[in-house]
């Protein structure tokens, strides 16, 4: 066989490869996708949480339902202060940012808000007492049903 002829074998070969490829084998896509989609949302969704500016220690990432994740923050500032300026670094990664409550956390203040950036879903919040400010982060692949933060500073 000449030349041509391989590379006429070799073209169909791996347009028959392709096409078996794009079949609808549910055991092997199904178990393939479930697993790489677990980890990969945990990380990208680490990924899209900004960690505040003056920020003292940081709790976490710990999972919660839904394949959502928490992040716990300790923030040097008054609490109408770092969350004014956790709105600008969440809108900065490309959030959407919506306010629920806004000023009235003890002496310094703080706030809650919602999220979303395509189909992810967060809600961010805190509060503080003085010159430090505990700032909850969560953020879900997708809406929950209960959007519960938790966490001692984030008001629902």
């Amino acid at each position: 066989m000449g030349r041509n002829g391989y590379t006429l074998v070799a073209a169909a070969t791996a347009i028959g490869l392709v096409a078996s490829a794009c079949g609808h084998s549910s055991h092997s896509a199904g178990t393939t996708t479930s697993t790489a989609g677990s980890t990969a949302t945990a990380a990208q969704l680490q990924s899209l949480i900004p960690t505040p500016a003056n920020t003292q220690r940081t709790d976490g990432p710990t999972s919660i339902p839904d394949n959502g994740i928490h992040l716990h923050f300790l923030v040097n500032g008054g609490g109408n202060d770092v969350l004014g300026a956790y709105k600008t670094a969440l809108e900065g990664k490309g959030w959407t940012v919506t306010v629920i409550t806004s000023g009235g956390w003890g002496p310094s203040g703080g706030a809650t808000y919602t999220g979303t950036q395509s189909n992810t879903y967060g809600v961010f919040g805190g509060g503080g007492n003085g010159n430090t400010t505990d700032v909850s982060a969560c953020a879900w692949p997708s809406k929950p049903a209960n959007p519960n933060c938790g966490g001692s500073s984030t008001h629902q």
